[in-house]
Parts: C-alpha cells; sequence; structure tokens
C-alpha cells in the first residue's frame, strides 16, 4: 500500500515536470485567480472597517430651546436611558456648547463679532444620543418627535455621516458581488485551463496507460499521478500567489491607509499571514483536485 502511494506520487511529480510549459500556464491561470481570491478578502476587509468606523461617529443630536430647564433635559435623558437601542448619551450644557462654538469658530472674526454683539448665549443645551445599530437611529428620533418633551425640543439632527455611511453601505454590497462575480468567472478558467492540461496529460501517457491495464494495475494507480498533478498545480500556484502579496501589501499600505483609514493592509496581512495562505491553498488544491477528477473521469476510461 505505502509503495503504492509513493510509486503515484512520483508519477505525479515526472508527469507535472514532464508537461513542462503546459504546468506553468496552469499555474498561472490559477496565479490570477487565487490572486483576485485575496484580493476580494483584502477589499472586504478594508470597506468593512472603514463603515465600522464611520458608524462609530454618527449620533443623533438633540438642540434644546434655549429656555428649557435642566431637570427636564435629564428628565428626558433618563427616558432616552431606558430604550434597549441606546449606546450612551452626552449632555453637553449651554455654556459647553457655547465654548465648542467659539472654539469651532476661533478664526473667524464675523461670528466672535456677531456673539459680542448679541451679548447672552444664543445657544441651548444639546443631548449627543448614540445607538447601539445604525438602523435604530430612525426609531430614536421618532420617539424624540412623538413623546411628551417635544415641544422643549428645538430640533433633531442626524449627523452628516449617516449620508456617508450609507453611500459606503452600498459601495459594500457592491464590491461583494463584483467580487463573488469576478472570483465565479476565474474559476470556471482555471478549472477549464486545468482539465485541459489533464487531458493533455492522459493523451501523452496513453501508451503508459496501456500498459498498466495490461499488467492489471488498479483504477486508483492509474488515475491517482493525474489527482497529484491538479494537486501540485495548486500547491505551486497558491505559494507564488502568497508571495505577490507579501511586497504588493507593503507597497499598497501607506498608500490607501489615510483613504481607507485602517487597517494597515501589512499589517493584517502578516497577523493573518497562515489562514489567509489556508484559504488560498485550500482554494488552489480544491481546484486542482476537482479539474483532475473530471478530466480523469471525462477521458481516462479505467
Amino acid at each position: 500500500m505505502l509503495n503504492s502511494l509513493k510509486r503515484i506520487n512520483k508519477t505525479g511529480f515526472i508527469n507535472f515536470w514532464r508537461n513542462g510549459w503546459v504546468s506553468v500556464a496552469t499555474i498561472l491561470v490559477m496565479v490570477i485567480t487565487l490572486f483576485v481570491v485575496g484580493s476580494v478578502i483584502f477589499l472586504n476587509v478594508l470597506l468593512t472597517a472603514s463603515l465600522d468606523r464611520i458608524q462609530d461617529k454618527v449620533d443623533i443630536n438633540v438642540y434644546f430651546k434655549i429656555e428649557t430647564p435642566e431637570e427636564q433635559i435629564f428628565s428626558l435623558k433618563n427616558a432616552l436611558s431606558g430604550l434597549g437601542e441606546i449606546k450612551n448619551i452626552e449632555y453637553v450644557s449651554r455654556e459647553e456648547a457655547l465654548a465648542n462654538f467659539k472654539l469651532r469658530h476661533q478664526n473667524n472674526a464675523l461670528i466672535y463679532q456677531s456673539l459680542q454683539e448679541l451679548g447672552g448665549n444664543p445657544l441651548g443645551a444639546v443631548l449627543n444620543v448614540k445607538a447601539k445599530n445604525p438602523d435604530q437611529y430612525a426609531n430614536i428620533s421618532r420617539f424624540l418627535e412623538s413623546s411628551s418633551y417635544s415641544d422643549i425640543i428645538d430640533k433633531v439632527n442626524y449627523n452628516q455621516n449617516k449620508i456617508v455611511i450609507d453611500r459606503l453601505a452600498n459601495i459594500l454590497t457592491a464590491s461583494k458581488r463584483a467580487g463573488f462575480g469576478v472570483t465565479v468567472v476565474m474559476i470556471v478558467i482555471a478549472i477549464l485551463v486545468a482539465f485541459n492540461t489533464i487531458r493533455l496529460a492522459i493523451f501523452t501517457n496513453k501508451e503508459e496507460i496501456s500498459v498498466m491495464r495490461l499488467v492489471g494495475a488498479s483504477n486508483n494507480f492509474i488515475r491517482g499521478p493525474f489527482v497529484i498533478e491538479g494537486i501540485l498545480h495548486g500547491i505551486f500556484a497558491s505559494i507564488i500567489a502568497i508571495l505577490i502579496f507579501y511586497p504588493l501589501t507593503v507597497w499598497l499600505a501607506p498608500r490607501i491607509d489615510n483613504f481607507f483609514g485602517g487597517p494597515n493592509i501589512y499589517d493584517y496581512f502578516i497577523s493573518n499571514f497562515f489562514e489567509f495562505f489556508g484559504i488560498l491553498l485550500g482554494v488552489g488544491v480544491t481546484l486542482g483536485i476537482f479539474s483532475s477528477v473530471i478530466a480523469v473521469r471525462r477521458y481516462l476510461k479505467v
């Protein structure tokens, strides 16, 4: 049994090297396929991280009328805290709101002069409400509008990042679909190329296969080397793909870090190296085995 496995592996290696440029072409197509798979993974990580970061900045700003007593504001704050959707509530007093406003516009002489002419504090207190999930802000807004506290509220604003979130979420969904579509196309192409490579190997070794049949070789012994050849295609393709991703992530990391804001693509690649390589290796070997088995069943009648 062990000797048979050794001979199957040896024959598979011989076939792999004997086919030469055909094997190289098959590996290159698989490398492109695995590169697409890896790129889709990286893009998904970057877009998801960007979406999470922006979502964390989204909140609802509840602006109160100037004459609203603090007791009523704290009463509303307590009512909001009782909602399951609420993650955090920050109270900003009138004085703090004015100080923050002056700080934001400290270089604007016109605004500063206007405040001086008013002679008082034109700003009301604010509650900054953060939900556990961005989808829950609509419910919170409806609660504020329909509650008994609506008469003390001047206005309720969604943070402008809400628009950005919706757009980024749409981009994320579209990129996943596009990535999936491209990956499927590349996988089909890789299977067809590997399939034809194994088919060529079968035709090339027709005489040897006939001799093995005459001497009573088992079906597995005849088929095995071609499956080994397919596995080798997948292994070499995954190794080349991972070697391409290393310098690529080093080069891309500083260039896309400012655009996406994290995580650093190189750091992610290094920290998840074995998992990432395992995915590429698994996909590559699966493609090799699948295409080999199909070709063997189609063209090798044993």
